[in-house]
């Protein structure tokens, strides 16, 4: 029994394992939809539809229920982000999506200034979050990644590669903008900003090559308007959005015209008060529990997050988690909490009356990762970086 326990820790802890894990999952799920029929990858055509309505020009924010289903509420330049796999046959295209996105979430894992038992336990943990956002072929995967990626490129003073991603980020989906909460940390700020110019230049021109300058132009404009609404959508009781602290309050009081602006002007100035405490700028663990901060309040404070878009709140769980120097019985039963009322339950762990009647209809899965955001904000404004964490 000790042998067979003892081979199995080291199954799990070693992170070659669970990565190569993660790409099998990816590549499976991707198979499985397209056998399943266009119903199940419906995302998938969504994203491939950009790239094809662009270049023929079409309006991207319309309702094309011939193709797919629901409505595009990416940028223009998801199209050229998707084209190497639109390109592709659709279940080839599918597979590699799915892949790709795996390989930059991992990547991000790997730089993490963790151990290697650590970054596969930190793998094993959002394995659950991981197969939901591959079912739905979700970019979430690949955002969460990038975002990781330029905060840690900015610690390695990467200026260039750092405010490429975020600016990539920001033109596929607005969620990028988040990135610039690591712009106090950057050493070389000029090289910073003159880099994300020209990159945003580059990204803003690309998509104008394959179909016309007027076309892009109106695209950003129609962008815009689709966001607007989607939030005012969003905000509709009892739908499968707004899973986040405002959902939750708004679908307990039952009152669906409570304002983001409220929970904002609250939310805003407590994940900003930490960034004056000038002193713990050197530290990397206070640079990395402020990323673990912003991955939290991404979703929790957005009425578009929905279950696929966990895989960036759970990041920053573990981020917080693997940050402790001492896992007490507090910290794990927080860890606990996320991982059975955030990660499984919509799963079946719950019967779906109560995933119907209780998770979904009150926003219940962002409660634990709400208390937790709660807890590295304190920690933020409380602990010692240099004595108080693991590394």
């Amino acid at each position: 029994m000790k042998k067979c326990i003892a081979y199995t820790l080291r199954l799990t802890g070693d992170y070659k394992i669970i990565f190569t894990l993660y790409i099998v999952v990816a590549a499976v799920t991707a198979l499985v939809n397209y056998l399943s029929g266009p119903q199940s990858y419906n995302n998938y055509l969504l994203y491939k539809y950009v790239f094809v309505n662009t270049q023929e020009q079409k309006n991207l924010f319309l309702q094309y229920p011939s193709l797919f289903f629901d409505s595009n509420h990416y940028g223009v330049f998801l199209s050229a982000v998707i084209a190497p796999f639109a390109i592709l046959q659709d279940g080839v295209g599918m597979i590699a999506w799915n892949i790709g996105n795996a390989v930059v979430f991992l990547f991000a894992l790997y730089k993490l200034p963790f151990s290697d038992k650590e970054k596969s336990y930190f793998a094993w943990l959002c394995l659950q979050e991981f197969i939901t956002a591959s079912l739905y072929y979700q970019f979430n995967v690949a955002l969460t990644g990038l975002l990781i990626l330029s905060a840690i490129y900015i610690y390695e003073r990467k200026e260039v590669k750092s405010v490429s991603a975020i600016v990539i980020l920001f033109f596929v989906k607005i969620y990028g903008i988040v990135g610039l909460t690591q712009f106090p940390f950057v050493k070389n700020k000029f090289r910073f900003i003159i880099s994300g110019l020209i990159v945003g230049g580059i990204c803003f021109v690309i998509p104008m090559i394959y179909s016309s300058p007027e076309f892009v132009i109106q695209s950003y404009y129609d962008w815009f308007h689709s966001l607007v609404d989607k939030n005012t959508e969003n905000q509709i009781l009892g739908n499968k959005q707004d899973i986040s602290l405002m959902g939750v309050f708004r679908r307990i009081s039952g009152d669906s015209s409570i304002s983001n602006l409220v929970f904002l002007a609250f939310g805003i100035p407590l994940f900003a008060v930490p960034y004056i405490r000038i002193r713990q700028y050197q530290y990397y663990t206070f640079r990395l529990m402020i990323l673990s901060s912003a991955l939290l309040f991404l979703v929790l404070f957005s009425s578009g997050s929905e279950s696929p878009t966990y895989i960036i709140t759970v990041a920053g769980v573990m981020i917080w988690f693997f940050l402790q120097k001492e896992k007490t019985p507090f910290l794990i039963g927080l860890l606990v909490l996320v991982i059975i009322f955030t990660c499984f339950s919509t799963s079946d762990l719950f019967p779906a009356s109560i995933k119907k009647n209780y998770i979904i209809k009150y926003s219940l899965k962002a409660v634990p990762c709400i208390i937790i955001w709660f807890r590295v904000v304190y920690e933020l404004l409380t602990k010692d970086f240099e004595n108080d964490y693991s590394f």
